[in-house]
């Protein structure tokens, strides 16, 4: 029973953890060639929405900001010797993964200024294929999208302050090869939460931003059978799995700052509430399994510069780190290779007239190398990385 236990403990992370496994900060916008630096500050144009939805304010009239995105994901997985016995490694689990933003704002008052945004900021789609643990998991792809109404209101010519609603849809799909053939379960739900956000300017060239962004708490029921002989000698069993998802509370803090006409720099501190996330309910069958312990909070640290050395041209880079939610980097879990987290970013904007700009940018990941503790399944993520391509428009109007 010890074994089964484990393997249902092993089932449900399958389905949990990926909704919670790539939370970004890239939308195809400037955010990508910044690795996120000064994000909660910047307001540069009609994305803040998603960033620090008071940015509404400091926005030139109507705007909008329209982007396009490209995952690609290298996550190779490789069994242990022993487990290799029963069949081969699934290789790289990611591969590419599509994305898209659509932003606008408009001032309502010199006051109050309102948009709205829809947007996908996390999610995932696993390829495992053929392997020695097809009847575990063979595919499975969270798909989630956000639509987010936003108000800002500028108290002073200092302050302002801005709340958006989070409306948003996940959808849950999971493949599994049987002994009668592939088994493709589905699930969807939406979802509430909110951010609320502060910008203050200390002057025309220095600003800070704090934005709090609430849990998002999803609810995803996946109700198949698992035929555990096909892994182990024991008997086969059929275990109903149904598992309550959180994506965690998280604090952003920027700062901006304007060296001259030219330079500007801007960095980041952020916390994400993983723990929060240990205490996801699990039910296997009618009997809820015990806390998932693995996951703690994380920090966000960001620096980043835009140079722009004619009125046409603004050119970004940026450099972030992300601490590992894992407690232990020895025992994570199969759907979700993280760990401590590099990411690197470039970008260029060009001003095509005086109402609009195109951009594309660049980010490279590189994250810790992870190993699997399961005892039916063990084996390695030897440091996955992820790279971003992003291209958007902007346009005031």
């Amino acid at each position: 029973m010890k074994r089964i236990h484990s393997l249902a403990l092993l089932l449900c992370l399958t389905a949990s953890t990926q909704a919670s496994g790539l939370y970004l900060y890239e939308i195809a916008t400037d955010d990508v060639g910044l690795a996120g630096a000064g994000q909660a500050a910047r307001a540069q144009d009609a994305s803040t929405l998603f960033t620090n939805p008071a940015g509404m304010t400091l926005l030139p009239g109507k705007t909008m900001s329209l982007g396009g995105q490209m995952l690609y994901g290298r996550a190779k997985y490789g069994l242990n010797d022993d487990a290799l016995l029963n069949g081969n490694s699934p290789g790289n689990v990611i591969g590419w993964f599509p994305g898209a933003s659509a932003f606008y704002s408009q001032p309502i008052t010199d006051q109050l200024s309102a948009g709205i945004g829809l947007y996908g900021n996390y999610g995932l789609g696993l390829h495992f294929g053929d392997w020695a643990g097809d009847n575990l998991i063979k595919y499975s792809t969270l798909v989630a999208m956000t639509l987010m109404p936003s108000v800002a209101w500028k108290y002073n010519d200092a302050l302002s302050m801005g709340f958006g609603l989070g409306i948003n849809y996940g959808f849950l799909k999971l493949k599994r090869q049987t002994a009668t053939g592939e088994n493709e379960q589905s699930d969807h739900d939406w979802a509430l939460n909110s951010k609320f956000g502060i910008i203050y300017q200390f002057t025309p060239e220095t600003r800070a931003g704090l934005t709090y962004t609430s849990e998002t708490k999803y609810h995803f029921d996946i109700n198949g059978s698992v035929q555990l002989d096909q892994l182990t000698n024991s008997p086969s069993y059929t275990l109903p799995i149904a598992a309550t998802v959180n994506t965690p509370q998280q604090v952003m803090f920027s700062l901006y700052h304007d060296l001259n006409r030219q330079w500007a720099l801007m960095g980041d501190l952020g916390w994400q509430d993983w723990s929060a996330y240990s205490n996801s309910q699990i039910v296997v069958g009618e009997n809820r399994v015990g806390d998932n312990e693995r996951l703690r909070d994380t920090w966000h640290v960001a620096l980043g510069t835009q140079f722009r050395p004619t009125d046409d041209w603004t050119f970004n880079t940026g450099v972030a780190f992300d601490s590992s939610f894992y407690r232990n980097q020895n025992d994570t879990s199969l759907t979700m290779p993280s760990g401590n987290t590099w990411r690197w970013g470039v970008g260029a904007r060009y001003q095509l007239d005086a109402e609009s700009s195109i951009g594309a940018a660049f980010e490279y990941a590189y994250i810790e190398s992870s190993r699997v503790a399961s005892p039916l399944l063990q084996g390695e993520y030897q440091h996955p990385s992820l790279y971003f391509f992003a291209l958007n428009y902007n346009r005031n109007f």
